[in-house]
């Protein structure tokens, strides 16, 4: 499953570098929780959480279905 995450997150990177973030995975949980950090200006952004959810989550959950929920942590 790791290997189909970052497949996922290599997708969604370069429009989060477009816009000066990145994000990284900080692990994947026996639950199917994708654990995820976002950098650069993704982390401090208002509309960060919008992005994880609406942006991240999605591509994550349509490419690999065994992942119930995406969370970001500091």
């Amino acid at each position: 499953m790791r290997e189909q995450v970052l497949a996922a997150i290599a997708k969604i990177r370069p429009v989060l570098q477009n816009d000066g973030g990145d994000i990284e995975l900080v692990e994947i949980t026996p639950e199917g929780v994708v654990k995820v950090r976002l950098q650069g200006a993704c982390k401090g952004c208002p509309m960060s959480r919008m992005t994880l959810k609406h942006g991240v989550e999605r591509v994550i959950l349509k490419e690999v279905p065994a992942v119930k929920c995406v969370e970001a942590v500091d």
